[in-house]
């Protein structure tokens, strides 16, 4: 059964809680073993240790300065004495104090100190300064070796007091040194173990995160690298066990999402060289159809007109109205050819293209629009327009159609036309605004489509191609063409051509040098 990620962590965490609680527990006690120890010494045995001595010192004081009032009878000579006495005294006060909660051998060598020194006192030292203050200095009075007898007595107990403080001394630093031993023991213990812990917790990540994600990624660099049927195998915690499952799946749905695609691409590819095959076809229809319809058509076309000027009168008036018909008829059919022709011309056979100023191609189509233009009596105002780069006869044809159909699908006003230019970006957006009869805007789409008339052809001439012809010239050269459907009052063509590079300052002197 395979370990979740979640069950690897928690008892990876429970170790860790465990280690550090019980470093924190050893660490507590040693510190406090430690503490304790030092505590004890510096204030119990050193202080016991350090009166024990100033009690020495003050007997033996006391001893001096007798045996030197006995030999002099001065009395300044007992002065050590009752130094001695009051800091023997003192000490003894305070060191009864001090070891009162302390143990039974310091009570003792106390008690016993105590007792000889009250037997010194009383079998020597006052009856020996009685009888000097009483007889004077003598050198000897008798008693001197039951004094010394005596005095051995209390140097004894102090020596054994002040041994017994010596050894317990000794015990309180071997503690503190015992202590310190355990602390630096265990902290060096804890150390190692969290050193070890850290290596085992990196090694365990390792085998149990790590390397299962690292075959992971293995196994999905594989895939990504193009080889989509090999399935992923993936061992290690559940969580990656699941990841590399929903990887898998996901592998599988681009698979077969995939080999939907690569279905759909070959229809789809299929599709373009047959739609590629049957434009090639229809052009080539376009292009044969309108040269070999010429020659026929001039014909019939020459002939109606024959019949209409040499036998008109001659026939009655409905023979001269069918002759006006097929007259009218190859007339209009051979504009449609031609019009025809010219579209299939857009794109397949590439002219020069250079850069034309805007305004000049207006020019000419006003010039090419003369007749027209005079006798509707439209204006034709312009801005500011840009040079572009294309080829002059196709943008001239875009340029006449837009506004010969101003002219045209005119109002009751005269047509007044405006054309203008704005920069966005790369694109320079030409705009076609007159105030003609309109177009409805679920119209915007069809008036496009080649020969598509939205009014009979006794309102309004024409074929239905110039604006199908004018899209395919503009998308020929890289742009856009529309109606604005927002516009009130006529109607506005709006179409794009990309922008001519600015020539660099560099390039603009060299041109002036040579100028």
């Amino acid at each position: 059964m395979t370990r979740s990620l979640s069950r690897w962590l928690l008892a990876a965490g429970a170790f860790l809680l465990v280690f550090a609680v019980s470093a924190i527990v050893l660490g507590a006690y040693a510190i406090t073993e430690l503490t304790d120890a030092r505590r004890t010494g510096t204030t119990y045995v050193q202080p016991a240790a350090r009166l024990a001595q100033t009690m020495t010192t003050a007997f033996l004081d006391q001893e001096t300065g007798v045996r030197g009032y006995v030999l002099t009878g001065r009395p300044d000579f007992l002065e050590p004495y009752r130094t001695g006495e009051r800091q023997a005294m003192d000490a003894y006060a305070r060191l009864t104090e001090l070891i009162k909660n302390g143990g039974a051998v310091e009570r003792a060598n106390l008690l016993t100190v105590d007792a000889a020194n009250r037997a010194w006192l009383s079998g020597y030292v006052e009856p020996t300064l009685e009888i000097v203050h009483t007889r004077g200095a003598s050198g000897d009075i008798g008693n001197s070796a039951r004094g010394k007898i005596l005095f051995d007595e209390v140097r004894a107990a102090l020596n054994r007091q002040t041994e017994h403080y010596d050894l317990l001394r000794a015990n309180s630093q071997r503690l503190v040194d015992g202590a310190a031993r355990t602390l630096i023991t265990v902290c060096v213990t804890v150390a190692v173990l969290l050193v070890l812990a850290i290596v085992a917790l990196f090694l365990g990540t390792r085998r149990v995160v790590l390397r299962p994600l690292a075959d992971l990624s293995a196994e999905a660099r594989r895939v990504a690298g193009g080889d989509f049927h090999h399935q992923l195998e993936v061992r290690g915690p559940r969580e990656i066990v699941d990841l590399g499952r929903d990887v898998d799946e996901m592998r599988g749905h681009i698979l077969r999402e995939l080999g939907a695609l690569q279905e759909a691409h070959r229809a789809l590819d299929e599709q373009a060289r047959e739609l590629q095959r049957s434009n090639a076809e229809l052009e080539q229809f376009a292009y044969v159809a309108s040269h070999d319809l010429q020659e026929p058509l001039r014909k019939v076309a020459g002939f109606c007109q024959l019949l209409a000027t040499r036998y008109r009168g001659q026939l009655d008036d409905r023979a001269d109205q069918y002759i006006d018909f097929a007259v009218d008829g190859a007339k209009r059919m051979q504009v449609l050819i031609n019009d025809l022709l010219a579209f299939s011309r857009v794109g397949r056979t590439s002219g020069e293209q250079r850069e034309l100023d805007s305004a000049e191609l207006v020019a000419q189509a006003e010039r090419n629009l003369a007749a027209v233009i005079e006798d509707s009596g439209a204006e034709i105002r312009t801005g500011d327009l840009p040079v572009v780069r294309g080829e002059a006869s196709l943008l001239t044809t875009v340029f006449q159609n837009l506004i010969g159909n101003a002219v045209k699908f005119r109002g009751e006003q005269p047509p007044r036309l405006r054309i203008e230019a704005e920069r966005f970006g790369e694109m320079w957006e030409f705009s076609f605004s007159d105030n003609g009869i309109g177009i409805e805007s679920q119209y915007a789409e069809r008036i496009f489509v080649i020969f598509q008339r939205l009014h009979a052809k006794e309102a309004y001439e024409g074929t239905g191609i110039g604006l199908a012809l004018c899209r395919k010239i503009v998308e020929h050269h890289g742009g856009t063409i529309r109606l604005d459907t927002g516009y009130r009052g006529g109607t506005r063509f709006v179409f794009t051509l990309p922008a001519v590079p600015e020539q660099t300052e560099a390039q603009q002197t060299t041109e002036g040098d040579h100028d």
